[in-house]
């Protein structure tokens, strides 16, 4: 099961109640971040998570409010004795940005790894996390990310009978290990039936309608998609800026057939979302309301 927090959902400048975008995920013991809006940190030990087992830092682009709290999350994450290596993702560029803002921050117990994007979309499998990259439209390149927790077949008795593979290796094999021994090797699917359905969440925000994120959202159990702006008269705003509506990402969530959407990024301007919410429920009726500290478990298919 993957546990998800949307740890902050402002744009541009933190608000009482409401600290700049970030989203937080638990799976197996690795805990993975995209962007580190100012107030992340409190936000974490706010909800009781810890920032000790971050592994992987995803930033979506460069501007201050997706960014401007990493110096001290890493300080902190430093501070809690962690020594692990974290891989950071980013657009092109993230290394420079990221040792600029380490001036003040700029011994660390642990490595940053860098994996820079520059391409349409990127593949990327990490602690567990299959972390899919893809390019969308705002005013410098930005990238959404689709997150995909994969699950093996059921463990099938007839199978690993009929393939003769010795009772002592089933448990092994059923795990996802290799086996080889006296020349003969012994792998997972000799065990096992078709790969279920797994786990998968989308975030995207920063970004006008495009393609992309219809085509990587499709079937999220979580669309986690900005939502700027409420107001019927924001649209020229949304365009010129290179944001969303609430409609429009209640456009995209129908188009992608996603479960859930959860509606984050919002202008200082829009002060009470709520008020707004039924309308882009017309277009997509799982639209909610999206919050700080916001959170939920996501968890396997008890059918498949």
């Amino acid at each position: 099961m993957l546990d998800v927090c949307l740890l902050g959902t402002s744009g541009m400048m933190p608000l009482p109640g409401r600290w700049l975008t970030a989203l937080m995920t638990r799976y197996n013991g690795s805990s993975l971040l995209i962007d580190c809006g100012e107030g992340t940190q409190i936000a974490i030990k706010e909800k009781g998570w810890s920032v000790h087992d971050i592994d992987i830092i995803c930033i979506t682009h460069f501007h201050g409010d997706h960014i401007s709290g990493l110096p001290g999350l890493l300080l902190s994450m430093g501070n809690s004795e962690r020594t692990k290596p974290v891989y950071m993702i980013g657009p092109k560029g993230l290394k420079r940005v990221v040792d600029s803002l380490r001036v003040i921050a700029p011994e660390l117990p642990f490595e940053l790894k860098f994996i820079e994007l520059n391409e349409a979309e990127k593949e990327i499998e990490l602690a567990g996390y299959i972390i899919r990259g893809f390019h969308v439209r705002h005013n410098i390149p930005c990238y959404g990310y689709s997150l995909l927790i994969k699950r093996g077949g059921r463990f099938m008795v007839e199978k690993a009978e009929e393939n003769r593979v010795p009772l002592k290796y089933w448990n092994r094999l059923q795990k996802g290990e290799t086996i080889e021994e006296d020349g003969k090797i012994y792998t997972p699917d000799m065990v096992l039936g078709p790969e279920r359905k797994g786990i998968k969440l989308t975030y995207c925000t920063d970004t006008r309608p495009v393609k992309a994120i219809v085509e990587n959202a499709k079937g999220s159990d979580l669309f986690i998609c900005e939502g700027m702006y409420g107001e019927k008269d924001k649209d020229i705003k949304a365009r010129e800026y290179k944001h969303m509506t609430f409609y429009e990402a209640a456009k995209l969530a129908k188009e992608a057939e996603v479960k859930e959407m959860w509606l984050t990024h919002y202008s200082p301007s829009l002060t009470r979302p709520e008020e707004f919410i039924n309308e882009a429920r017309q277009i997509f009726p799982n639209t909610k309301v999206g919050r700080d500290k916001k959170s939920t478990t996501l968890e396997f298919d008890k059918k498949e």
